[in-house]
Parts: C-alpha cells; sequence; structure tokens
C-alpha cells in the first residue's frame, strides 16, 4: 500500500493536496484539529472544509491530531510505518500578527510540530518524500531594504537590481533581519527540515511559499489577504489596508499550482533542497490593484479603508524567483494566472457566503 500523509489538511493547501493525490496514492491521511478557528474564530474555520473532503474522498481517512503531541503523532506513524511514502506538512500557526499575542502557541506549533513530524518520518517512515510549506517571511523585512521605486499603483524595484527580471531568490538572506515572532518560528522549522535532508539523509523539500491562495481558502483578516479581500466584495464587510499606501505587492500562487509543484518533487526528489515558490512575474498585484480586480469581478464597491500603521516586519514588495525550481523540474507550469485565481474564488465563495 502506498499511502500519502497530509498535516493541515483542513487548509487551503492541505486540502488541495488531498484532492491532488487521491488518484496518486492507496490510502490519504489526513491530520488536522481545526486550530484555525481558535486562531481567527469560527468564520475562519476549516470544518466545513474536512467535512467536504471526508464526505467526498473516498479513500481519505482523517485523524483529529495536534502536532504538537508527539505520542499521538508517532501513534499514526507507528501504525502504517514504511507504507507512508508521501509527507505534505501544511499545518502551521500562519499569522505574523497573532503570532505576537501567544509566542509559546506559535513557536510550539510551527517549531516543535515540525520537528515531531520529521522525527516520525526519520524513525518510522524514512524512505518518504517530506514536503514543508515554508514562507517568504524567513526572509523577514531585508526585502523592504531592496532599492524600491513608487508608482501610481504599486511599489515596484528598480530596473537595474538583478531581481528585477525574475524576482527574489533563494540566496537573499534571512539574517540580521526582523522577521516577526511568526517568521522566526517558520525559520526554525525551515532550518530543521533542511537539516533532516542534509544531515539525516531525508528527502526533504522547502517550499518559501509567497500569497497562497485559492477556492477553499478560509480567510481571515490576519492571513489570506485574496481570499478575505474577494470575502469581503462578496459579503460587504468592511476590509482594512495596513500602510504602505495600499501599494504592497505580493505575488499568489494558486493551491493548485503549488501542489503540482510537490507532485514534480516527490517524483524526483532531493535531500534538503530549499525553493521560493510564489506567483513570480506570472501572477501578482498591489493592494490597490486586488482591490480593484476584486470590484471588478465582483461587479460592486468594496467597503474599505486605509490605516496609516504597517504590520511590524511585513514586506513592501515580495515577488519569487521560481527559476531555480523549473531549472531543477522543467515540466512543470503555472495554470493559473491572477484573473483565473479571482474569479474562480468568486464563484466557489460565492456559494457559501
Amino acid at each position: 500500500m502506498k499511502i500519502a500523509l497530509i498535516t493541515g489538511s483542513g487548509g487551503l493547501i492541505g486540502s488541495e493536496a488531498v484532492n491532488f493525490f487521491a488518484d496518486k496514492f492507496d490510502l490519504i491521511l489526513g491530520i488536522d484539529n481545526d486550530q484555525r478557528a481558535y486562531f481567527f474564530g469560527k468564520d475562519a474555520s476549516t470544518a466545513w472544509n474536512i467535512s467536504r473532503l471526508t464526505e467526498g474522498v473516498s479513500n481519505y481517512k482523517h485523524y483529529n491530531v495536534d502536532i504538537r503531541d508527539f505520542s499521538r503523532v508517532q501513534e499514526v506513524f507507528k501504525h502504517y510505518n514504511s507504507d507512508i511514502a508521501l509527507v505534505v506538512h501544511t499545518a502551521a500557526q500562519p499569522s505574523h500578527d497573532w503570532a505576537a499575542k501567544e509566542p509559546f502557541t506559535d513557536f510550539t506549533i510551527n517549531a516543535n510540530g515540525t520537528l515531531n513530524m520529521l522525527e516520525a518520518v526519520r524513525l518510522h517512515a524514512p524512505e518518504a518524500v517530506f514536503i514543508f510549506t515554508s514562507t517568504n517571511k524567513v526572509y523577514g523585512d531585508n526585502p523592504n531594504y531592496l532599492p524600491l521605486e513608487e508608482l501610481e499603483t504599486r511599489w515596484e524595484l528598480k530596473p537595474s537590481h538583478p531581481y528585477y527580471k525574475e524576482g527574489i531568490d533563494e540566496q537573499h538572506s534571512i539574517d540580521h533581519t526582523m522577521h516577526s515572532l511568526f517568521g522566526a518560528s517558520k525559520v526554525a522549522a525551515d532550518v530543521l527540515v533542511q537539516e533532516y535532508g542534509r544531515y539525516f539523509g531525508l528527502y526533504t523539500g522547502t517550499f518559501r511559499g509567497g500569497c497562497l491562495t485559492g477556492p477553499h481558502h478560509s480567510g481571515a483578516q490576519l492571513h489570506g489577504f485574496l481570499a478575505y479581500l474577494m470575502k469581503c466584495a462578496i459579503t460587504g464587510n468592511h476590509y482594512t489596508v495596513f500602510g504602505y499606501k495600499g501599494k504592497q505587492v505580493r505575488d499568489n500562487i494558486h493551491s493548485y499550482d503549488l501542489v503540482n509543484m510537490f507532485w514534480h518533487f516527490y517524483q524526483n526528489p532531493r535531500q534538503g533542497e530549499v525553493y521560493n515558490a510564489g506567483g513570480s512575474r506570472y501572477a501578482n498585484c498591489s493592494m490597490q490593484e486586488a482591490i480593484a480586480l476584486c470590484e471588478q469581478i465582483v461587479g460592486k464597491k468594496l467597503s474599505h479603508s486605509y490605516a496609516e500603521q504597517n504590520r511590524m516586519g511585513d514586506h513592501i514588495w515580495w515577488i519569487s524567483d521560481v527559476s531555480k525550481f523549473k531549472t531543477h523540474y522543467p515540466q512543470w507550469a503555472y495554470q493559473y494566472d491572477l484573473q483565473d485565481t479571482l474569479v474562480e474564488m468568486y464563484q466557489e465563495m460565492a456559494k457559501r457566503f
């Protein structure tokens, strides 16, 4: 039997991975205890998505397990052992604003939880491929010191800089910078995943995501800006833009395109590898541009206001350079541009709100 185990299976990337891998593995194990409802309130709960998977994916088996509990994690691994061929670790506390409220909770989930997963793989399924969803926040606010210029609707990198054409690559420093506590806990996890690849010889891939998005995202004000923005556009809820004149730029990758990256890596894995994984120059927007697109798609004005104070450690401009991954896996390509993603999000979310 060939098994894929996915943590955070009720979340955006976890649920996309369940759907993507369901016909590629005999059994899909999902680990998710809906901590998102604790972080962001009942409106951000992933319970609806877990129910959707349980009812709709015939070979999906759910475990309501907290990844901080190593004994419970080990129980799952001991039951299946070497039949587990793939682990996709997406479970996390995902907000750098929220992390400052409960630093111990943030660190034990993001860092200790990742250590628990890695140890379980090393002890019970050492041939499995381990894929980790890291974040561009591991680079802290270093990108804010790149030479930026203000344009009409966005900040942009000066064309003379080497990052201008493709975006920020994996050699960008993660040191001497303010990460936020969330960024720090993800750095710890990021480095652990690399080390288990390089020191113990496990097949590990670390994917440092830009903005990850898609129709099954339970967006909240503190996390998942495109999903929450679209939700506000549909429901009429008020949206607050924080700082940088609303011209801050993010690249956005559809959950399918990211999970497809995982699939390519699984088929030809490496040990301790790291990739920046975002929408790159193919799919990116500023906050102002995202608001305009949502208004155009929904067909009405978005209620929003501007707060001068930016979030601590937030990026002014981020575009991922994905050329390293494309070089290693040349068959991979984007399937969703920004317009496609937002239209799909609108169509799916309009059914729920």
